[in-house]
């Protein structure tokens, strides 16, 4: 019997996204304009992490969901390098993100790395907190902070 040496490794998600395991879980998001809570799950396999949303913001209801992970599209071997996502929420709106933990900093890109567009949030030394600010082009944004809570 001879060994099979053609055979594909069995792929594994990045060390990269792996990064983001700091957002497993269910968080009370708060500020002075959103009131709410976030849950995080990988999808199985490890390669997607999945994020429902349910928050009050400056008087409005948003409820959606957002599918973060690397691309790797039809015929692809490899993923993308960028961490992106999509989201979708109850009001038919599709957004594009890009994240990136540095660290003890979360940072979500609205769109490409770089947008004027962006989130940046600190963890607390146990990651069980992270405060940051939603920054939008031409002034506006919003403060917030994530606490775990399961």
């Amino acid at each position: 019997m001879t060994e099979n040496t053609n055979r594909q490794a069995t792929p594994r998600p990045s060390a990269a996204l792996k990064q983001l395991d700091v957002l497993v879980g269910t968080w009370d998001v708060s500020g002075p304009d959103i009131q709410g809570q976030v849950r995080y799950a990988w999808l199985e396999g490890g390669f997607f992490l999945i994020q429902h949303v349910d928050f009050n913001h400056g008087g409005h209801t948003i409820k959606g969901m957002e599918i973060i992970g690397q691309e790797r599209g039809f015929g692809a071997t490899e993923p993308t390098e960028e961490i992106t996502s999509r989201w979708y929420d109850a009001a038919g709106n599709t957004f594009q993100y890009t994240y990136e933990v540095d660290g003890d900093t979360l940072t979500i890109w609205g769109g490409e790395r770089g947008s004027p567009a962006y989130y940046r949030g600190t963890f607390n030394a146990d990651r069980n907190v992270n405060s940051g600010t939603w920054v939008y082009p031409g002034g506006g944004g919003y403060d917030s902070t994530m606490t775990r809570v399961g």
